[in-house]
């Protein structure tokens, strides 16, 4: 149950594998998170615009539904910090914005001549590798200093999971830091072997939009023959025989011999309390962020200098309301060009409620406030959508991992035939999310 990514993904592969498929969404489309739209006159995405290559599961499930040949990379990953009332651009050299390379760290004057000693001098500090798991902040504020937490991975590591990296665990939300920490007490030394090459893009999409992948998805599962219920919310999940009876709301119950529960944590947890009681209280106590995207276009008239790179973020402590900014137009250039500059700025962390407390026209004048003092934009916006995503990020404290575990293991033995899949699981990402669902798909299947 769950048309989001991970419910879909997991549908598919069980279909794919010869199982007769009824997927139940509680809301009224596919996708989740994933939402396409028209805006100024092109396809924008409302949620997440790429997936991650480096993991092989969008890419081959891209490949498996015919998407494989319309892949495209961001056409600039030249990224900026806006900090002390400017944009600067971040250095070549960083890994997760760990620094592993000083000269051009040392160029950006991004940290103060003081934080550039007490980064240059991570590889000779004494220490320990890292055994089990710590929060982000913790771990490199005390390799690197508070200037490299505060300047470079708070504000990468923490908007991409919307919440502050000292609450963080470093092996949910930065697998190759938590690596790099249990192989050697020098992160810079041990991440210097494990940085890409470089001749492959870092991120990936589908021409016309991540929706795309929602609607091939969509166009497979009809095609194998499984059942997709839209508006159909599930109420209970209850013992039926050697199967389990799927309670719906206003709609016939559904019997199944397996269930994929891939739907949000909190609602997981009233769904398999009945189930595996310890699973649902585990469930029942993670914390969600929520976020929103504002899209805002600009006519030409209104940009004395077209902005460059893909986009910037914002460090915590700016007192800004926005938390990062994406240059759409740039990322993803219209074939042909277009004098419209799109942007999509975020908003909201953990904790952070300024958002929520603004309505849409709110919200908007606020942000087009602060991306004009950022680009130096002459006039207002053409056309603005505000898209809300409440309680849409899950948080990940250190310790995550293996509390997880614990969940899967108490509904393993509590309830054959049951697996849960989703971003709380193993973390945020459409890739993460397909090769979650992926696993729980074959636990099931075998």
């Amino acid at each position: 149950m769950g048309g989001g990514i991970s419910g879909l993904a997991g549908a598919h592969r069980l279909a794919r594998a010869g199982y007769h498929v009824t997927v139940l969404e509680a809301g009224p489309r596919l996708g989740g998170k994933i939402l396409t739209t028209t805006f100024a006159g092109r396809p924008v995405d409302e949620g997440a615009d790429a997936f991650l290559t480096r993991l092989p599961h969008a890419v081959e499930l891209c490949r498996q539904l015919g998407l494989g040949e319309r892949l495209v990379g961001p056409a600039t990953a030249e990224a900026a910090l806006w900090v002390g009332g400017g944009l600067r651009p971040l250095p070549p050299g960083l890994v997760l914005g760990v620094p592993v390379e000083l000269a051009p760290l040392a160029r950006s004057r991004l940290l103060s001549p003081w934080g550039l000693v007490r980064a240059a001098a991570e590889p000779w500090l004494p220490g320990r590798p890292v055994p089990g798991d710590v929060s982000v902040g913790r771990l490199v504020r005390r390799r690197y200093g508070r200037q490299v937490h505060e300047r470079l991975v708070e504000p990468l590591l923490g908007g991409i999971n919307a919440g502050p990296t000292d609450q963080l665990s470093v092996d949910v939300a930065a697998p190759a830091l938590a690596a790099a920490a249990r192989s050697s007490a020098s992160l810079t030394r041990a991440l210097r072997g494990r940085r890409p090459d470089g001749t492959a893009p870092v991120f990936a999409a589908p021409a016309e939009g991540m929706g795309q992948l929602v609607e091939a998805l969509a166009r497979a599962l009809s095609a194998q023959g499984a059942q997709v219920h839209l508006s159909s919310p599930v109420r209970a999940i209850e013992p039926a025989g050697s199967g389990y009876r799927v309670v719906t709301n206003g709609g016939e119950d559904i019997v199944a011999a397996r269930v994929l529960v891939a739907v949000p944590a909190f609602a997981a947890a009233s769904l398999v309390a009945g189930l595996s009681p310890a699973a649902g209280e585990l469930l029942g106590g993670l914390r969600y962020a929520s976020v929103a995207l504002v899209s805002l276009a600009y006519p030409a008239g209104a940009v004395p200098a077209r902005p460059r790179g893909s986009g910037f973020l914002v460090p915590a402590g700016q007192g800004r309301l926005v938390t990062a900014c994406s240059i759409f137009s740039n990322k993803w250039p219209e074939p042909g060009g277009n004098a419209t500059l799109v942007l999509r700025a975020s908003v909201g962390r953990d904790r952070d409620q300024r958002a929520l407390a603004l309505d849409d026209a709110e919200l908007a004048e606020r942000v087009d406030a602060e991306l004009a003092e950022a680009f130096g934009l002459g006039g207002g916006p053409a056309a603005v959508r505000v898209s809300r995503w409440t309680r849409s990020f899950p948080q990940f404290p250190p310790g995550h991992r293996d509390r997880m575990a614990e969940v899967e293991a108490s509904v393993a033995a509590d309830a054959p035939g049951v697996a849960l899949a989703g971003a709380y699981l193993g973390g945020v990402g459409i890739a993460t999310c397909i090769g979650g669902a992926w696993a729980a798909a074959d636990r099931l299947a075998g």
